[in-house]
């Protein structure tokens, strides 16, 4: 049994995200890397008899517990409550967030980025809390649209921004490697909330119409 940690500032100690309060979670890794190590036994190969998949099993769970499932232990809301400012600005957007995810249903991993951009009242973030929280909400078994989703919901309840837009561009290995359903290109998704006076300036700030 392993605790998946998320440090409370940059540069506490523990692995994955580095947000808000601490807060664990708990996750078997032994447990883990048996059922990955019974999943290869029952596609007929031998873990412990082929060289190349020696240690296999141990390394697919230290990754899921380590790095890819780190984002169910990040508090979100401590990490914007405790990032607020007090300022004005007509647009804020930050780009090329990496975003990195492992899909629902083939737990096959995903890979692009974000853009975010939100037009504040009368408070800001800072820049580095919005890439945390896009990687907070995609380093989970997570739809595209639903990371979209949750990082313009989590925005919202802590800014009350005018508006606030989430665009995700994402290569899925599960569509690339699907058979007769073969597609290389990325997915776009965006996830906006805000009145719909407003859909023009948040497109033009996420990079759509262009």
């Amino acid at each position: 049994m392993v605790m998946a940690r998320v440090a409370a500032a940059p540069g506490a100690p523990g692995s994955g995200l580095r947000m808000g309060e601490w807060e664990t979670k708990r996750m078997d890794r032994d447990a883990a890397a048996k059922a990955i190590d019974a999943f290869l036994r029952a596609l007929d190969r031998d873990p412990g008899g082929e060289p190349e998949l020696i240690g296999t099993a141990d390394r697919v769970a230290r990754a899921f517990v380590d790095e890819l499932m780190s984002g169910y232990a990040a508090d979100i809301d401590g990490l914007l409550a405790h990032s607020i400012i007090s300022g004005r600005s007509d647009v804020v957007i930050v780009r090329d967030v990496p975003v990195a995810t492992m899909c629902p249903h083939h737990l096959m991993p995903s890979a692009g980025y974000a853009v975010v951009a939100f037009a504040p009242r009368e408070m800001l973030v800072g820049f580095g809390a919005i890439s945390r929280v896009v990687a907070a909400y995609s380093k989970r078994l997570a739809l595209q649209e639903q990371i979209g989703q949750n990082v313009v919901q989590a925005i919202d309840r802590h800014l009350a921004p005018r508006w606030v837009a989430c665009r995700i561009v994402l290569t899925h290995s599960c569509m690339r490697t699907s058979g007769g359903a073969n597609h290389e290109g990325p997915v776009e998704t965006l996830a906006l909330i805000g009145p719909d006076q407003e859909r023009c300036s948040a497109y033009a700030a996420v990079g759509l119409g262009r």
